[in-house]
């Protein structure tokens, strides 16, 4: 149920790869406006944001992940301010499920931070016990990435991290400690090279994860996995890349995927598709958006106070939105710059 006089802001937050990992952006637009409006007074000089989140009771107060920390705005970005934590990559945002001045922060190296206070003071985690697994060691740069946070909302206690190259960390404290939950006689990395966490309050203790190859879930906290069929984008799997349980229906649970990525034999042809469950992942189906994204599809956004209003992007900034929970669907205007200087798009939160 939309909220009195409520009007949905989508934020898209951009980063670049290689030549260009020195550049970024931010940029805003209201439901209903095809004009993209920049958004970075007082982000550092080229922001590359690689994760956003939207206070779930004060849609005007958003946090920005950046190259030197995490920064908070209480006027939906048109100002923001440093806060009092690490200067280092920031590459996830994550609220208590049960209290929104609790936020964590996850970092490239592995690291997770926690503030009590709304992002004003932070600490440092225990992740000294990390041990990732063998055969993701070698791969370069060697510091690990915490791509996605999320918490048991049945069970807060219970949270897990994301680790882009390098499986799922756990903790069973509320964040104080975490230690690795996958590991095994591996013969690829595919499978430990992360994109995403997400646990569904219809299912308690039921963790799903996304990987450059496939879709995985655990019914018991973390401790057997399943691989999830959805349609293959390439032989043999499909790049997962965005992963969200929506917020009115928390049965529902939307997939981001592609065809290319590191996965995808050599040669595969860019594609990008959306994929929905209505039933806490059991059965998937390919969402019609009315076209086929010629990129993969990165990320997926849910108005908690609007949750008819559903958005996915693929990683060049293409933008698709559903006013009507996901049935129809109509592309909307490209978020601009990341094409011409080489930008992908990273996080993509509305509120």
């Amino acid at each position: 149920m939309t909220a009195v006089n409520h009007q949905t802001y989508l934020y898209v937050g951009l980063g670049g790869e290689g030549d260009n990992i020195g550049e970024g952006g931010l940029y805003r637009r209201a439901e209903g406006d095809d004009q993209w409006q920049s958004i970075t007074k007082g982000l550092p000089d080229n922001p590359q944001v690689r994760a956003l989140l939207v206070h779930p009771e004060n849609p005007a107060t958003i946090y920005a992940g950046t190259q030197v920390g995490p920064y908070r705005s209480d006027d939906r970005g048109d100002h923001w301010e440093a806060l009092d934590s690490s200067k280092a990559d920031v590459w996830s945002l994550a609220f208590h499920p049960n209290d929104p001045n609790t936020v964590y922060a996850g970092y490239e190296p592995c690291a997770v931070h926690r503030s009590h206070d709304g992002g004003s003071h932070w600490q440092k985690m225990d992740t000294d016990k990390v041990v990732f697994p063998h055969i993701t060691t070698y791969m370069p740069p060697l510091g690990k990435r915490v791509i996605g946070i999320a918490a048991d909302p049945s069970n807060p206690s219970d949270m897990y991290g994301a680790i882009e190259v390098g499986g799922l960390i756990a903790s069973r404290d509320g964040g104080e400690t975490w230690q690795q939950v996958l590991d095994g006689p591996y013969l690829r990395n595919n499978t430990l090279d992360l994109h995403g966490v997400q646990v569904s309050p219809a299912a308690p203790g039921t963790v799903f994860i996304i990987t450059q190859v496939a879709m995985f879930r655990s019914r018991d906290r973390g401790h057997y996995w399943e691989h999830i069929q959805v349609d293959e984008m390439f032989p043999g799997g499909s790049y997962c890349r965005g992963l969200m349980v929506s917020p009115g229906d928390p049965k529902t649970i939307y997939l981001a995927a592609g065809a290319g990525g590191g996965g995808a034999p050599a040669g595969t042809q860019e594609a990008g598709a959306l994929f929905r469950s209505k039933d806490v992942g059991e059965t998937w189906e390919r969402v019609d958006i009315g076209d086929t994204p010629p990129r993969r599809m990165f990320q997926i956004a849910i108005d908690r106070a609007a949750p008819e209003n559903v958005y996915c992007c693929d990683y060049e900034g293409r933008v698709y939105a559903s006013n009507d929970g996901g049935e129809q669907w109509q592309t909307t205007s490209q978020v601009p710059g990341e094409m011409s200087r080489n930008l992908h798009v990273y996080p993509m939160v509305c509120g």
